[in-house]
């Protein structure tokens, strides 16, 4: 065996990813983040991004800002899962995504905690991430 193989880099096997938040580096390009534990970031940054909002990627993003007036009912609830799903299997090609289960905050009724479990497909390394979605609740008369 020889004593001058390099050791394993796990963050080149995954990829590379924007880093989050948003920042340049030393080169002045985007910085980037790269490892498992960058995806979670790269995650935030499809969910966060409402499509239409990059001039340079217009498609680029999650369609859950569409719901963002919507009341929180069940069918709500699947419209964010299915949302959540398409964007991320067309924009994080990094990770197989297994479930999306969004719940209501119990002690917040304009907050949607959407709950996300994938797994990385270069290591099959099972995660979850959980990102809070805030809906403008109608007003009562």
């Amino acid at each position: 065996m020889s004593t001058n193989t390099p050791a394993y880099d796990a963050s080149n096997f995954v990829g590379r990813g924007f880093a989050w938040p948003m920042e340049i580096d030393h080169t002045g390009a985007i910085a980037m983040s790269s490892g498992a534990e960058g995806l979670d970031d790269a995650i935030r940054v499809v969910l966060m991004t409402a499509p239409g909002e990059r001039l340079m990627r217009p498609q680029f993003g999650c369609r859950i800002w569409d719901l963002v007036f919507e009341p929180i009912t069940a069918n709500l609830l699947g419209l964010i899962a299915q949302a959540v799903r398409e964007a991320l299997a067309q924009w994080e090609p990094r990770i197989e995504v297994e479930d999306v289960l969004p719940v209501q905050d119990d002690k917040d009724p304009g907050t949607v905690r959407i709950g996300v479990i994938y797994r990385v497909k270069a290591t099959n390394d099972r995660r979850n991430l959980v990102y809070p979605f805030y809906v403008i609740p109608r007003e009562e008369n």
